[in-house]
């Protein structure tokens, strides 16, 4: 019998999410972001709801080859760009759209022999400080590209830092609109926490947005917001089972190093989940779901164990069985009951993101 733990993907839950932000943009075109393999989702199980977007956004080339293996036949946008002069050969070959971020690409393009002129989004540093010209040097770079027969199209793009935060997205856009001024392109601005939280009330230009996290179903903004408010689904639940009980006396300790006591006498169960599975070591007192009863872990995560408060559901009148009780670290039960990964990440100190990406390889994965 194989170990009772799997990440379930539902393609429904995408594409509900993806109809989500068509309501917030609906005059505009969708990059969606699977860069990172989806995300940890696996680019090949959400082939078929993320083909609903107008074009694919990725990282790598070779996950840009994946997708032409699908024959996905739309737009594929290189989020960092060629990263030496050879890989224009892939963009040639496989019809890759690219961004544009230093003055390296645009001499790599310059002497880069094609018949068929590439697509470019050129980047603005507005503020985030990791990719993209200065806005002192953003027009000159935009001549410069203008000027090549090796470019067909030039948009514009930039990344908010803080579209997700009380400080919002005007200030960069301020910056975006005085350097971009009078430049033709199309423009691509608007990240998942930009495009729900400002697209309509800030006039954000948006011929393109981007959307990532919000595509598989978490909140951009949590905790401002949660995923429910807004209307998003779960797109992956890592589930798995209960494989022992241990009845504990009040004293007693859970885990190495022994850093839960139990208050009252009480039960904990042993979940076949652990940080070799991807779970956080780091989580303490992270929300679970066991038979659909909101509970929480106890104790250390271990490599391949977790320990759960039982007592809620005792309380609930829950039968517990073992093994055969479900146990749902994030996402959806079979009962219908959701627990949000922001939950469990925020109870980690991390992000939605990470726990997505830190899926281990162990984890069989299932599409439904």
């Amino acid at each position: 019998m194989p170990r009772p733990i799997h990440a379930l993907i539902d393609i429904d839950a995408m594409r509900h999410n993806l109809q989500v932000v068509r309501q917030h943009a609906p005059d505009a075109r969708i990059w969606a972001v699977i860069k990172a393999n989806a995300y940890g989702h696996g680019i090949e199980n959400v082939f078929d709801a993320a083909r609903a977007a107008d074009g694919l956004a990725v990282l790598d080339f070779s996950e840009a080859e994946r997708l032409r293996r699908l024959d996905w036949r739309g737009p594929i946008l290189m989020l960092e760009g060629v990263f030496e002069p050879r890989d224009l050969e892939w963009c040639s070959r496989l019809d890759l759209w690219h961004v544009v971020h230093n003055d390296a690409q645009v001499d790599w393009l310059a002497t880069h022999k094609t018949h068929v002129g590439h697509r470019v989004f050129l980047k603005l540093n507005s503020g985030m400080n990791r990719l993209g010209f200065g806005p002192q040097a953003f027009r000159a770079a935009w001549s410069r590209l203008n000027a090549l027969s090796q470019v067909d199209e030039i948009s514009l793009m930039t990344h908010f830092a803080d579209a997700d935060g009380p400080r919002g997205i005007e200030h960069a856009l301020a910056v975006y609109r005085e350097a971009s001024d009078g430049m033709m392109g199309a423009q691509c601005v608007a990240n998942s926490a930009a495009t729900l939280r400002h697209l309509r009330a800030a006039d954000v230009p948006s011929d393109w947005v981007r959307v990532g996290i919000a595509m598989y179903g978490s909140a951009p903004d949590h905790p401002e917001h949660t995923s429910e408010q807004w209307g998003l689904q779960p797109v992956m639940s890592l589930r798995s089972e209960l494989i022992a009980v241990q009845s504990l006396c009040a004293g007693d300790t859970v885990g190495y190093g022994s850093t839960f006591t139990a208050p009252e006498d009480m039960r904990v169960g042993i979940v076949a989940c652990g940080y070799a599975d991807g779970y956080p070591r780091h989580a303490k007192h992270a929300p679970v779901l066991v038979g659909g009863v909101r509970t929480q872990t106890v104790g250390r995560v271990s490599m391949d164990m977790l320990a759960v408060d039982l007592r809620p559901c005792d309380a609930a009148g829950l039968e517990v069985t073992v093994p055969g009780t479900e146990v749902v670290l994030w996402g959806r039960s079979a009962s219908g009951a959701v627990l949000p990964a922001d939950l469990v990440a925020e109870a980690s100190e991390t992000i939605a993101y990470e726990l997505f990406c830190a899926i281990s390889p162990r984890v069989p994965v299932r599409v439904a």
